[in-house]
């Protein structure tokens, strides 16, 4: 499970990396990643201080670091 997480941490990082920061929802559709694995995936990333997680009107917007 912690090598599913990390790659698909990965995915994230370089979703963000080539776009820039995203909702969400676009993360989703970008790296067609379940809820369950990308919120895992995000967590790695945030205890790693590699995102910043910020909610604005109810939705939450992924940066990189």
């Amino acid at each position: 499970m912690i090598t599913k997480i990390g790659k698909n941490a990965g995915l994230v990082w370089n979703a963000l990396d080539c776009d820039g920061k995203k909702t969400a929802k676009e993360l989703k559709k970008a790296t067609k990643l379940t809820d369950k694995d990308l919120y895992a995936a995000l967590g790695w990333l945030a205890r790693e201080s590699k995102v910043q997680l910020v909610e604005e009107d109810a939705e939450l917007i992924v940066n990189l670091n």
